[in-house]
């Protein structure tokens, strides 16, 4: 099965480039950077890349690391579009949520634009949901939890032809969640 390329160089400097704009975040409910949700997204990324061409790696890797750099930091369009390219730019842009939406209508219209992308930004999202399916943080009321369950199932049936890999491990990770379900 072909696999897919991917630099390292790359990977490093986006790497430095999300540690550096999320350094003071967290993981929400942990001490932990938020730097390990990226590197984990990543991973899955790499995970599939390592088994399935899912095609130009080193843009999937690139958008990993850098997809909440829009959305959670002050890192704007523009920067991020003159330090990595407009097909970096225009991924992380898919991949954001659009806040001024009520939240029952963000990660629809989110979907409709990552279907839009190439099929690497697809990867990064299945890859993302996966690495947050974690017990739910404690805060998080019975319904919250049932929402963001039904949202990865819909992330599933929207994306998982972009992965079989994914597609498995995002299935996995429901059905683990499910134990969270009320």
């Amino acid at each position: 099965m072909p696999r897919s390329v991917w630099s390292q160089e790359l990977y490093i400097r986006a790497y430095r480039f999300a540690a550096e704009a999320h350094r003071w975040q967290r993981v929400p409910g942990t001490h932990l950077p938020y730097i390990m949700h990226l590197s984990f997204t990543a991973m899955e990324v790499l995970a599939a890349a390592s088994v399935e061409d899912i095609g130009d790696a080193d843009l999937a890797v690139q958008c990993a690391l850098l997809h909440d750099v829009l959305e959670d930091t002050l890192i704007r369009r523009e920067q991020l579009g003159k330090e990595f390219g407009e097909a970096v730019r225009h991924g992380v842009e898919a991949l954001t949520l659009n806040k001024r939406l009520p939240r029952s209508e963000q990660m629809a219209e989110c979907l409709e634009r990552i279907r839009r992308q190439p099929r690497e930004i697809w990867v990064v999202k299945m890859a993302d949901r996966i690495t947050n399916l974690q017990p739910p943080p404690r805060h998080w009321k019975e319904k919250r939890i049932r929402e963001y369950h039904e949202e990865a199932r819909v992330i599933l049936d929207a994306l998982q032809d972009a992965s079989a890999f994914l597609g498995q491990r995002l299935r996995g990770k429901l059905g683990d969640y499910a134990a969270f379900v009320v």
